[in-house]
């Protein structure tokens, strides 16, 4: 690196006012730090919130009981350590944007290890330091554009002096060493230490891009370097001028004052939107746009409903009002209200909290407690803060992935979440607001697991919370913090039993497979030896009903290639063979291995059960009478040999399977597009859901195990439960015709994220900026 890179030396400490940076940027840089705390402790708080599940998953798949010991300790131990890795991270962020602005700040090294000098160094240290630079280095390549915008931008509020290639305090490699910096202390093995490198990188490297643009905006909209514009400058070492290309070899981008193509990756400005594309994916700009429409909406349509038909609380208000009601007595209604609720909660929680009763409610509430009731109205910032909490709740109580039991639970938060939104833009602005997510948990608890008519289980819980939530909140969001942790232990459990019934229904799956399999071959078997032969009825039903099932315990107990088997075979080929008029040659045959036969057949029917001694010597000897009947050439009185034979058991319990393998259409039966289905079916994994409609009713069931051999699909409910089996080309011909689909990954979606996108294309088509159907 050249002197000019580096940052100047100074004798003394350099403050802000020294360095000449100019006063009106003093807010801008204070400015640019807020919004880079605020998304690095969002995205920080999204590893954190995925940590227990991954080691979760890494538990359940570990090789041995001492491994998975690891897992469950250490999210122990992360949850213990969390707070100090948080403040130890924002601390260094802080620090580094305060060394930048005091001139301090190095170029940190990035120096590669010399593999000559590895034994100098621990192991583990040299992971830890691959795992950086592999995500440094990947955003490096990802955001080389705005980056290097936001290096110039940094270089001018810097005095004009050029950043280092590193030094730049927001940049990746000064992001992801505060994390290891933070974590340094922390007793966690390297094995866990890498699970958390790989969180982090999912959840804040990978979300730079946005920052960076975020960033580079605000720098922009501030007037520093506005028309900064990137060109490509051709290394004329690597081209000859005469055969240059425009795909040629650059260099890094080059600042200039000459037009060109704006950078490919930059993100538009977030306070430009255009209110008839989709949503936005950045929570900051889906609130500004949801205001926008709002507004929108509610000047040209001020007594239109909104979402779920509710009217807007404009239309609670004298028009002719002149004056706006005050954020405190805003929040002192509010504060009435819930005190309300408390009060009659036990008689309330049983029936829903209806959206325009409450605000109906508020509006009572405002007037009978203002001085000049008549001439007061919500003011328009404040309306879109109550008709979007209002259409959030509209959207759960219409939420078909949402039980009814739990709809009506969560329904009466309605009015401590207003509370939140009047006191907190964040609620919307920021997916790690506690509040926010105690109500993603809760109703993601509730599509999984509400169904499982447990009535004192998770229905109980909520309601728990929901009256903890109404009794508790004061406005300290440290509440939901507390709720949140005790939700999810008991989901947790919750989460543990269903998935050990599952487990249980997917070996018993598994068993009935295998007896599904042992009996068609054993069936076979029996069709062999029956067809093109006219047997006494004693015999066809022993070898059909009984016979068949002692063939299947012998193929499960010795396998296909043992001699028990072929033994058993055999004897079921020769009661068959006795069961026809045979020559004299054959009878002296049928004469010498009658014994051998007889002591299988009671071998046979001793290892099947149910049989008492009196039962299968009586049982032998209408076999042996119906053998001397047919050499005899006295059809009739064989015919007249009918003993009670049960049916059989594992017929029984197999029967369904069974049936439906054989109702099933084969595969050469299917269209060409239910083949296709069959096809993408065999690729599908385990755990995906499915909606299937059955009449006027649908339900929605997880594939859990399907049967490589009879290719039967079986399929469980939200408890775990075993409900379908469903053969593969059965389950084609369903989706073909409507009657079955994969769910989409929508239904996953955070509860807030999904009713907040909803609502923003509902006020889309009510604005006119959309066709899109609903």
């Amino acid at each position: 690196m050249s002197n000019q890179d580096k940052p100047p030396i100074h004798p003394k400490v350099v403050s802000l006012a020294s360095r000449g940076i100019q006063p009106r940027f003093s807010d801008l840089v204070q400015a640019c730090r807020k919004l880079v705390m605020n998304r690095l402790a969002e995205h920080l708080s999204g590893v954190f919130g995925q940590v227990d599940d991954t080691l979760f998953e890494c538990a359940e798949k570990a090789e041995n009981n001492k491994v998975q010991t690891l897992f469950f300790d250490s999210m122990r131990e992360i949850r213990r350590q969390r707070p100090q890795i948080e403040r130890s991270y924002h601390q260094k962020i802080a620090s580094n944007f305060s060394d930048f602005l005091d001139g301090k700040l190095q170029n940190p090294s990035t120096a590669q290890v010399d593999p000559e000098q590895l034994a100098l160094v621990q192991n583990e240290d040299y992971e830890e330091t691959l795992q950086v630079t592999n995500m440094v280095s990947r955003v490096k390549a990802r955001c080389t554009q705005p980056l290097f915008a936001l290096d110039q931008r940094l270089a001018l509020l810097n005095n004009g002096q050029k950043l280092g290639e590193d030094s730049n305090p927001f940049g990746p490699q000064a992001i992801a060493q505060a994390f290891r910096d933070a974590l340094a202390p922390c007793p966690f093995p390297l094995q866990i230490k890498t699970i958390l490198y790989m969180l982090f990188d999912k959840h804040v490297m990978q979300s730079l891009d946005s920052l960076y643009g975020a960033l580079n905006q605000r720098l922009i909209d501030a007037g520093v370097l506005p028309n900064l514009k990137y060109s490509a400058q051709v290394n004329p070492s690597l081209s000859r001028p005469a055969a240059a290309k425009p795909d040629a070899p650059t260099s890094k981008p080059q600042a200039t004052g000459r037009p060109s193509a704006a950078a490919p990756n930059a993100e538009p400005p977030l306070l430009d939107l255009d209110l008839s594309a989709p949503p936005p994916s950045d929570p900051g700009a889906l609130f500004s746009g949801l205001s926008s429409l709002l507004d929108e909406h509610r000047q040209s349509h001020p007594d239109a409903p909104l979402l779920g038909g509710t009217r807007s609380i404009v239309s609670f208000s004298p028009r002719e009002a002149s004056r706006t009601y005050s954020a405190s007595e805003l929040l002192a209604a509010l504060n009435r209200m819930q005190q309300q609720s408390a009060h009659e909660l036990a008689q309330r929680l049983h029936k829903p909290q209806a959206v325009e009763g409450l605000k109906a409610d508020l509006q009572q509430q405002l007037e009978s407690h203002s001085s000049l009731p008549g001439d007061s109205k919500v003011s328009d910032q404040e309306a879109d803060v109550i008709d979007l909490v209002g259409m959030l709740f509209d959207f759960i109580l219409d939420d078909e992935n949402l039980p009814d039991a739990c709809k009506t639970a969560l329904s009466h938060l309605h009015t401590p979440y207003l509370k939140i939104a009047l006191l907190d833009k964040a609620l919307f602005t920021q997916h790690h607001h506690p509040a926010r997510r105690l109500l993603n948990t809760m109703a993601q608890a509730g599509v999984l697991y509400g169904n499982e008519g447990d009535e004192r289980g998770l229905l109980a819980k909520m309601q728990w919370v929901v009256e903890r939530v109404i009794h508790g909140f004061s406005g300290d969001l440290g509440l939901f913090d507390g709720l949140i942790e005790e939700f999810n232990e008991y989901v947790a459990t919750l989460r543990h039993k269903v998935e050990l019934r599952e487990r249980r229904a997917v070996e018993a799956a598994k068993g009935r497979d295998r007896l599904l399999g042992a009996r068609e071959q054993a069936l076979e078997v029996i069709q062999h030896c029956v067809e093109a032969r006219d047997l006494p009825a004693i015999i066809r039903n022993f070898l059909e009903l009984t016979w068949a099932d002692v063939l299947v315990f012998v193929l499960l107990r010795h396998g296909e290639q043992s001699a028990e088997w072929q033994r058993a075979c055999e004897v079921a080929e020769q009661l068959a063979w006795s069961g026809t008029p045979l020559g004299d040659e054959d009878k002296q045959r049928l004469q010498e291995m009658r014994v051998p036969m007889l002591s299988d057949l009671r071998k046979g029917l001793e290892l099947l059960g149910g049989y008492h001694e009196d039962g299968i010597r009586r049982l032998l000897q209408d076999l042996v009478a119906c053998q001397h009947a047919v050499q005899a050439k006295q059809p009739q009185l064989a015919a007249q040999l009918k003993p009670t034979l049960p049916e059989s058991p594992l017929g029984a319990m197999l029967g369904e399977d069974a049936d439906l393998a054989r109702q099933a259409p084969s595969r050469s039966k299917l269209s060409v597009r239910a083949q296709a289905l069959a096809k993408e079916l065999a690729k599908v994994e385990f755990g995906t859901w499915f909606e299937f409609v059955e009449g006027d009713k649908s339900r929605v069931l997880k594939l859990s195990w399907f049967s490589p051999t009879t290719h039967n699909y079986m399929f469980v409910d939200h408890s775990g439960q075993r409900v379908a089996i469903k053969p593969l080309t059965l389950l084609a011909s369903e989706m073909e015709n409507g009657l079955a689909r994969i769910v989409t990954p929508e239904r996953a979606t955070p509860l807030v994220d999904r009713a907040l996108t909803a609502i923003y294309r509902v006020l889309q088509r009510f604005t006119g900026r959309t066709a899109e159907p609903r």
